[in-house]
């Protein structure tokens, strides 16, 4: 479904987020105010991109609960081939949409439910981002419906969740490589050792 490109700027400084690294760093990105809807942190996002900073050239990305769009953009911004944004809510797209335009980048962004999503045709990935929201519980149903066909072989998985909670259970075929956390913000990448 296209996102159309009108969307306020009269959110206030709490409703943005700045780009840390690459050909956009330091550019501001408004999002609406939704509740529930909260980008990545800066220092969770910095070390992020750190451990992905070697297989972010070129990569096909997946931000598959984009809320405001803060891993997508940071990924094509440090050099990322691709990138599809999946957010079900109206306005929360339309930003992505509006940040976009700002940045003069054009990327799909998928106005769907990520479960639904990923019930469609796969299309292998590189990289996929796990940021839903944190009282939702859909964490673990994501992850269990990643299959093999929406994951390049070595493909890298972030799982963001609430440090209190704890990374959810991996399937078989995914090992976890990094979890750290930054205060109530819980955080993982996992790997994909084998495709089926």
């Amino acid at each position: 479904m296209p996102i159309a490109k009108a969307y306020s700027r009269s959110t206030s400084p709490r409703n943005e987020f700045r780009i840390i690294g690459g050909r956009w760093r330091h550019r501001r990105c408004h999002f609406p105010a939704r509740e529930g809807l909260r980008p990545t942190p800066d220092r969770v996002r910095e070390t992020l991109f750190n451990w992905l900073q070697p297989r972010i050239a070129g990569a096909r990305c997946l931000d598959l609960f984009a809320g405001s769009g803060a891993l997508g953009l940071e990924a094509l911004s440090r050099g990322a081939g691709e990138a599809i944004f999946v957010e079900r809510d109206m306005a929360a797209a339309k930003g992505i949409d509006a940040n976009l335009a700002m940045l003069g980048e054009q990327a799909p962004i998928m106005s769907t439910d990520a479960l639904r999503y990923l019930a469609g045709p796969p299309r292998p990935f590189d990289l996929v981002f796990l940021d839903p929201p944190y009282e939702s519980g859909l964490l673990a149903e994501a992850v269990r419906q990643l299959a093999p066909p929406w994951l390049h072989p070595d493909a890298r998985i972030y799982l963001e969740y609430p440090a209190a909670a704890g990374a959810p259970p991996l399937p078989d075929g995914w090992r976890l490589l990094k979890q750290s956390h930054a205060g109530a913000v819980g955080f993982a990448l996992a790997a994909v050792d084998q495709v089926f």
